[in-house]
């Protein structure tokens, strides 16, 4: 793996902690934990918000110290976004597509002009890993604080990192497109058994009397390189998604068989002006541009993704065994991405002290059917489509305590919300920058 100097030491620890651990690429769940061991945090009984009567209101606008209790649990999250959408009067929207349990999959719309799909620039996605905990708080609470400071003409703060109202002004005016849980199904399960799960809860491919086969990875299952056997070098393949149901990253039957990943692309199809996309993920402590397949490159247009020439060969970095195949990126884009995902990590780590990285998304590992890549594909295969600069945060640090490692303690839940805060409001000045 090669490593980019903007690495810090607490960076590079965290990278085999990433959302999908090494043991876990391609072998078999792991269901070996504890549900009645340390599980950190723990999770909210009831409806905090009632039904959408009382809204949510984060760290950003409130004194420091303040308790935001519990982790959110998934019925939390819906009378949230209801909850903003009475004291704020922002359109809320359920997707077309409804989950194996008959969960809708939310979201609102905020800022921008009039909240019209035309005005909407930028997208943001958390939740899309059931066992990430925090995620969906970290995104619903972060809204929650924009739409209070530009109501109140306040500005705001996360630890360390302080913005103007004038900035919040800015951030907003970008129009925000923001879904807090894409994977209702998954999130619900793991709270109820602290079982570290990671994939939806679908078992269109399971076999009976095997829990660990249900479910699919919804971070394989976009249309980029889905069909990663043929895509890419027989040496890393392996290392990109699965085929096995068994398997924690099983990338699914086909791309977008999953009606939550149909509800992200659903979403794009619908602002056609979102040239700014972030997926929310723990715990690396990392900032990830794309592309996740291979290393850039911005000298061979044709080079890339598309090129079936190149099958079999990608994913094989310069420095894993000789240069063979680099993604197409124009120079540009790769600036663009650079210079955003460097502002995200420099506030995150300045918001509560901790080190974060930055780096393209490959040299974490090299994957397939990955929702940034997607996003950021979709103007090179189809050029009637706009360009979208895509990011994934991995927010956060393991927690070797927890059973689940990515179940945060109450002292991390705190940090995370003021890291992600401070690092959603780089990625909106960044694109009112260069809308």
């Amino acid at each position: 793996m090669k490593l980019s100097q903007t690495y810090s030491v607490i960076g590079l620890a965290s990278l085999s902690w990433a959302c999908l651990l090494p043991e876990e690429r391609g072998l078999p769940a792991r269901r070996n934990v504890n549900p009645r061991a340390n599980t950190g945090l723990g999770v909210g009984t009831g409806d905090r918000f009632n039904g959408g009567a009382k809204f949510p209101r984060g760290v950003g606008t409130q004194a420091a110290g303040t308790d935001l209790g519990l982790i959110l649990n998934v019925q939390e999250i819906q009378s949230g976004i209801l909850g903003l959408a009475q004291e704020y009067d922002i359109d809320t929207f359920t997707t077309p597509y409804t989950t194996y349990e008959k969960r809708s999959i939310y979201g609102g719309k905020a800022g921008g002009q009039g909240n019209s799909s035309d005005a909407i620039n930028v997208y943001i996605n958390a939740g899309i890993h059931a066992r990430e905990r925090g995620g969906p708080d970290n995104l619903l609470y972060f809204i929650s604080d924009l739409l209070y400071a530009n109501k109140n003409k306040l500005g705001l703060t996360y630890g360390s990192k302080k913005y103007t109202a004038q900035d919040v002004t800015k951030a907003l005016a970008t129009g925000i497109v923001f879904v807090p849980l894409s994977n209702p199904d998954g999130v619900a399960y793991d709270q109820s058994s602290n079982s570290c799960w990671r994939k939806n809860r679908n078992p269109a491919s399971a076999t009976s009397g095997q829990p660990a086969t249900i479910g699919v990875d919804l971070n394989r299952n976009f249309d980029f390189l889905w069909d990663f056997p043929n895509k890419f070098a027989s040496s890393v393949a392996s290392g990109t998604a699965s085929q096995s149901p068994r398997a924690e990253d099983y990338h699914g039957k086909s791309a977008f068989s999953e009606p939550e990943t149909k509800s992200i692309k659903w979403i794009l199809d619908s602002h056609k002006n979102v040239g700014w996309f972030l997926d929310l993920h723990s715990n690396a402590g990392v900032v990830l541009y794309s592309w996740g397949s291979d290393d850039n490159q911005s000298k061979t247009p044709g080079m890339s993704f598309l090129n079936s020439t190149y099958d079999k060969v990608r994913g094989v970095s310069p420095d894993r065994s000789g240069f063979v195949y680099s993604e197409y990126t124009p120079a540009d884009d790769w600036s663009i991405n650079l210079k955003t995902a460097t502002s995200i990590q420099t506030a995150m780590s300045a918001a509560a002290g901790r080190s974060y990285g930055v780096e393209q998304a490959s040299e974490l590992y090299p994957t397939s059917g990955a929702s940034d890549d997607y996003s950021y594909s979709r103007h090179f295969a189809d050029s009637s489509l706009g360009l979208v600069h895509a990011f994934t945060v991995e927010f956060g640090f393991a927690n070797n305590q927890a059973s689940c490692s990515f179940y945060p303690t109450a002292q991390t839940y705190r940090q995370n919300l003021q890291e992600t805060g401070a690092g959603f409001m780089e990625l909106l000045l960044a694109a009112a920058q260069n809308i």
